[in-house]
């Protein structure tokens, strides 16, 4: 996930720029946060970046402390988690249940420099990207 200062300019370099993808937005009024899930092709079949907006455009609200990390949506998460083990990835999370009762599920993985990567398990959303007008 990365912290954004303004939601839709962040939508527009990524998809204008870079070519990717919008899969998913959800606007959450009472929390003061926008956000954005790009990538290339369906969120069903790829990796996709989380973009967040907290508070109004340019001004940016103070973010958690685990915010500023990369986050990815995998289609299935105990199994890519089995394949990264075997390779010798060092899990900072195992693999859980997003929140009590959640078919998401959720881990937390280091690159080789330590940079925190979330997987993110979400079940099928069914459907092509969003496309922005």
């Amino acid at each position: 996930m990365l912290p954004v200062g303004d939601l839709d300019r962040t939508i527009d370099f990524y998809t204008r720029l870079l070519g990717m993808d919008v899969m998913r937005l959800r606007d959450e009024p009472e929390r003061r946060l926008r956000t954005g899930y790009l990538g290339y092709g369906s969120e069903d079949d790829g990796p996709a970046l989380e973009v967040i907006q907290s508070g109004a455009a340019d001004t940016q609200a103070k973010m958690p402390p685990w915010s500023g990390h990369i986050a990815l949506y995998v289609s299935d998460l105990y199994k890519l988690a089995e394949t990264l083990k075997a390779e010798g990835v060092k899990f900072t999370m195992e693999p859980r249940p997003n929140r009590p009762g959640s078919k998401d599920s959720v881990a937390f993985i280091q690159d080789p420099d330590g940079y925190t990567i979330e997987l993110t398990e979400r079940h099928s959303r069914t459907g092509p990207p969003l496309k922005r007008s």
